[in-house]
């Protein structure tokens, strides 16, 4: 049976497979107070559970990305989901912190692969006009995903306790994969997809001067090393992803030290504040892909969306450090700066479909991936030392204040590199057969 817009029931799998992709690994942060009484874990203990997940996740990406380019998305994804299902289910039967450990760097493993794939899957699946708004529907998971984690756990954990909340949200990833391996395929093998829809997909395969850029090469990470294209993706990851995680990491202290937020309960504030991500990851996508309809070049339209989110986050880090006293207009303007980094963030992964050909997508999405992920390891310890010496001088929202503003300065910056390293937009080819 043909289907119309196809394509769309992709991007809803996609979106659908972020959001468990995320409620996985949000789990144990908000099982951690019972997870400390049960098996009297210190501090350090929790921060080395972590530290595996990180570490591994970071590897994970890179190892992923060409592991989905080599064998497809279909298997690529299902391997990735199959190992993260098993990983978060794992962690019920844990009985140390080196167990947990094992479960933690097992799930980092697998959830590498979901954004590759994902991205992969969309540069299959839609044309350039398209792919800002197919990607920014996906990436949206991300914060479902967590939120849903807010709402869930605590009603599992009523029933079945905190081992039941890891086995039933793991096997999650089994129900989604029995959906995936039912209705995904390449265009080209979709029996359900119209000729239209077929012919409208593969409709711009060619770049924007006319000649073709698809290779049926693989790259080894060496030759991707050496291309502009990859390093300007690289920037658009290292140097921003770990504002994003900064966000997540140490927003609820913030809260607590400049307006006495209380974190033993379910914040509004911060419900507001992560939800607001969700707006900010389809709008970005929509606004790149509603420019290259109305002709605008894919790059320039990529690139001006990022010039607008890094002119928006300095003033807004600024206007924070500055002049914010309110909780509420914290709020507000925090919301704002959460929901246009996705909008960074979904056009940077869009940009990696523009420029790289098809068959190497994975990959290039794999290593800017683990460089936001060692970003977002070193970043950590700039942040702690900052707000070490402020806390010593009985000022720790100055402290915060400084990292609001090296954050908004960053995004400027990240913007001057991409711009200089992709100045005359070409297709990344990769011309040379048989590399391994």
């Amino acid at each position: 049976m043909k289907v119309k817009n196809y394509r769309w029931i992709i991007v809803t799998l996609l979106f659908t497979g972020t959001v468990i992709n995320y409620l996985d690994r949000q789990v144990i942060g908000l099982l951690k107070p019972t997870l400390e009484v049960e098996f009297n874990w210190s501090e350090t203990d929790f921060g080395s559970l972590m530290s595996a997940f990180s570490f591994a996740y970071a590897i994970g990406l890179l190892i992923s990305g060409k592991f989905i380019d080599k064998v497809g998305t279909k298997i690529g994804y299902s391997v990735s989901v199959i190992v993260w299902s098993i990983a978060g289910m794992f962690h019920a039967a844990a009985r140390s912190v080196t167990g947990f450990g094992i479960a933690r760097a097992s799930l980092g493993i697998g959830e590498a692969g979901n954004f590759p794939a994902a991205v992969k899957a969309v540069s299959e699946w839609f044309p350039r006009k398209e792919r800002g708004l197919a990607t920014g529907i996906f990436n949206s998971g991300t914060a479902v995903g967590s939120v849903l984690a807010l709402i869930l756990v605590p009603l599992i954990m009523q029933d079945y306790g905190w081992k039941g909340v890891f086995v039933i949200t793991g096997a999650l990833g089994f129900v989604w994969l029995a959906f995936w391996l039912i209705f995904y395929e390449i265009p080209s093998r979709q029996k359900r997809l119209t000729n239209e829809e077929l012919l409208y997909i593969e409709g711009d395969n060619d770049d924007e001067t006319g000649t073709q850029v698809e290779s049926k090469n693989s790259a080894s990470w060496y030759k991707l090393f050496s291309l502009p294209q990859t390093w300007a993706v690289i920037t658009g990851k290292l140097l921003i992803d770990p504002i994003f995680w900064f966000f997540g990491i140490w927003l609820p202290s913030y809260f607590s030290a400049a307006f006495n937020l209380n974190l033993k309960v379910i914040s509004p504030e911060l419900l507001i504040i992560y939800g607001a991500t969700i707006i900010g990851s389809i709008a970005g996508g929509y606004l790149s892909s509603v420019l290259i309809k109305k002709g605008w070049p894919t790059l320039r339209a990529r690139k001006s969306v990022l010039l607008f989110v890094a002119i928006l986050e300095l003033i807004i880090m600024i206007a924070i450090a500055r002049f914010v006293t309110d909780k509420w207009v914290a709020v507000g303007l925090i919301s704002i700066a959460v929901a246009v980094h996705q909008a960074w963030a979904t056009n940077i992964f869009t940009m990696a479909s523009d420029m790289f050909p098809k068959e190497v997508v994975s990959s290039v999405v794999g290593i800017a991936g683990m460089s936001g992920a060692i970003g977002g390891i070193l970043f950590p310890l700039l942040v702690g030392q900052i707000l070490d010496v402020y806390k010593a001088g009985g000022n720790l929202t100055g402290g915060y204040n400084v990292i609001f503003t090296i954050c908004g300065v960053t995004y400027f910056i990240a913007w001057i590199i991409i711009h200089l390293l992709t100045k005359k937009f070409t297709k990344a080819l990769i011309p040379q057969p048989g590399l391994k």
